[in-house]
């Protein structure tokens, strides 16, 4: 049974916003990545598998329990990090964190400890004095403090130094490794790339595209760019080109001489034999990301049914 279930969950408040009939499933030690800009839907449906919302039509299911019937149940085995952080600025740093062990139960403070160590906080001040990245800082540590096997982590490192973001990603594969069931929303490519199994791309509140993570890492299909010695070698490479089949033409550029290629796995040896009779000034393989493959279903027309294709990362 999925730890976390999304079933054509709904809700619209008017003039295109919300979520439209969303649905995805996050299985037990699986870090899941939910794609998209601010705006596109990604709060919202963090907001109902919190309970914090009602939907109006669909479901949402955490370890098998409604999440708007059951949200106080949920919650105690439950790390949530909301995208915007409002905390009571009449405390310090170190009464919220006991105040929040104190919610919890916890008198153990050595994970707390842990926490504040490794993401370098400083609790002590107050929190209206706070920066951001500090109060980042601390609702990260709160958040964790009670060392939670579900973690809900909406936009996580926003007001985070690029170090500090670096740190969040290192943290987020030791609780993976840890067997951590983690839900990551988030519109920064680096830490979704860097941490997920799956994804899915949410757009203007519908699902676009959902797939497995390693099928952009080991994607079969290769593009490659090189640059001929010479205008003659170009243009020699340019008359033959429609012999080329199966390979894929992206670019010739008149200008500089150079040309872009994409290549299946099992056509490379055919391809690499081809280009060697060529005179090249260099030659290398332009890496496939998840950032091109997301501008590539962005541009697209959304899936109005709220599906989401499979395998369409070629």
């Amino acid at each position: 049974m999925p730890i976390l279930e999304v079933e054509h969950l709904t809700k619209d408040y008017g003039h295109n916003r919300g979520v439209f009939d969303v649905s995805f499933h996050v299985e037990k030690g699986e870090v899941y990545g939910f794609l998209g800009p601010n705006g596109a839907g990604k709060t919202t449906t963090i907001r109902h598998i919190m309970g914090f919302s009602r939907p109006q039509s669909g479901f949402t299911l955490v370890n098998g329990l409604s999440s708007w019937e059951n949200a106080s149940d949920i919650q105690t085995n439950l790390g949530y990090l909301p995208g915007e952080i409002a905390l009571p600025e009449s405390l310090t740093g170190i009464q919220f964190i006991k105040m929040m062990a104190e919610l919890r139960g916890l008198k153990d403070t050595t994970h707390t400890d842990y926490l504040i160590n490794k993401f370098e906080l400083d609790p002590a001040g107050g929190l209206k004095r706070m920066s951001l990245g500090m109060k980042r800082k601390l609702a990260i540590v709160t958040a964790f403090m009670h060392d939670p096997a579900l973690l809900v982590l909406d936009e996580p490192t926003s007001g985070l130094d690029p170090i500090m973001q670096q740190v969040f990603i290192d943290f987020i594969k030791e609780e993976k490794e840890k067997g951590k069931t983690i839900l990551l929303s988030s519109h920064i490519f680096k830490e979704i790339d860097a941490t997920c199994d799956k994804i899915s791309i949410i757009k203007e509140g519908r699902l676009t595209s959902t797939f497995i993570a390693n099928e952009i890492r080991h994607n079969e299909h290769k593009t490659y760019e090189f640059e001929f010695s010479t205008a003659e070698e170009f243009q020699r490479f340019s008359s033959n080109v429609t012999a080329l089949k199966p390979f894929e033409i992206i670019s010739l550029k008149n200008s500089n001489n150079q040309a872009s290629i994409r290549v299946h796995d099992s056509d490379i040896n055919d391809f690499i034999s081809i280009i060697s009779d060529y005179d090249l000034r260099f030659f290398s393989e332009i890496k496939f990301t998840l950032e091109e493959y997301f501008m590539k279903f962005y541009e697209r027309n959304s899936n109005l049914d709220g599906g989401a294709p499979k395998n369409a990362v070629n």
